[in-house]
């Protein structure tokens, strides 16, 4: 665990930012590391989805801990693996801090945990309650002796109040944060600005308009992630293979799938 989480906290850098292709599940999670990925994370959104639930804090927490060990045990030993806990599954520090013994026992070495509240309405959490949560993780982290890598998720672009970005993501430093995670800015001198703000490694969330990688590289990025992107995607292969053999009886949407022996390879047998 130890060196996983060396391991993982040393590929943020903006020389050579780390880019996550987040995962779902545990055949996804094989897919990706047989790309030669250098760490595999999870997206919460596809994650509740292949759950049967909504994202937005609405999995139960050990489902969502027995589902991420699962992943952990699908890819090499040796392959760090980050969990995007929403909230962190809880209405307390206590609850977080309970998350984050879960997560460390299912085997991952990072997490994403937001600053959006959903209930009873969407919103920005208090500052210091989300430091206090914050530093929750971090004490959790540091008893059981593991350098948890805490990707603190700043959510001000989503819920227009850009203008505080820099502010929280100091804050979250301060109480224990790793890395600040700024979803939804998009524009190269926001980007820029942001990367040169933020003592601590920005990760930005693409989408298929987003700058490449060495782009977001001279910017100053040192984190990349398609979050629930990959997911919406592969689910949207189901939906227009169902909507077109209902419609014209034909096939073409199957065009470009894994062949079944490849991907079966990646799979272990039962024996």
């Amino acid at each position: 665990m130890k060196t996983r989480a060396a391991r993982f906290r040393a590929l943020h850098t903006a020389a050579e930012p780390l880019v996550l292709t987040n995962t779902w599940d545990a055949a996804s999670a094989r897919i990706v590391a047989a790309t030669g990925a250098p760490a595999i994370a999870t997206t919460s959104a596809g994650v509740a989805w292949t759950l049967g639930a909504a994202d937005g804090d609405a999995v139960d927490r050990d489902a969502a801990l027995e589902h991420l060990a699962r992943i952990v045990r699908a890819v090499p030993s040796d392959l760090p693996v980050t969990a995007d806990i929403e909230t962190g599954f809880g209405d307390t520090p206590d609850d977080v801090a309970a998350t984050i013994r879960g997560v460390l026992a299912a085997g991952a070495v990072g997490i994403n945990i937001e600053d959006t509240v959903r209930h009873p309405a969407v919103g920005l959490r208090d500052v210091k309650e989300q430091q206090e949560r914050i530093s929750a993780a971090r004490g959790a982290a540091d008893d059981a002796g593991v350098e948890l890598y805490i990707n603190a998720r700043v959510d001000t672009y989503f819920r227009g109040a850009p203008e505080e970005t820099v502010a929280r993501a100091e804050a979250y430093l301060a109480a224990g944060a790793s890395g600040i995670f700024v979803p939804g800015v998009a524009d190269p001198d926001p980007i820029a600005a942001l990367a040169k703000a933020i003592a601590a490694p920005l990760n930005v969330l693409a989408q298929p308009s987003s700058p490449p990688v060495a782009d977001l590289a001279r910017l100053g990025v040192a984190r990349v992630s398609l979050g629930s992107w990959v997911a919406e995607a592969a689910y949207a292969v189901v939906r227009r293979a169902a909507e077109e053999v209902r419609s014209t009886g034909t096939y073409t949407a199957l065009t470009g799938a894994i062949a079944y022996d490849d991907l079966n390879r990646l799979m272990p047998s039962r024996g």
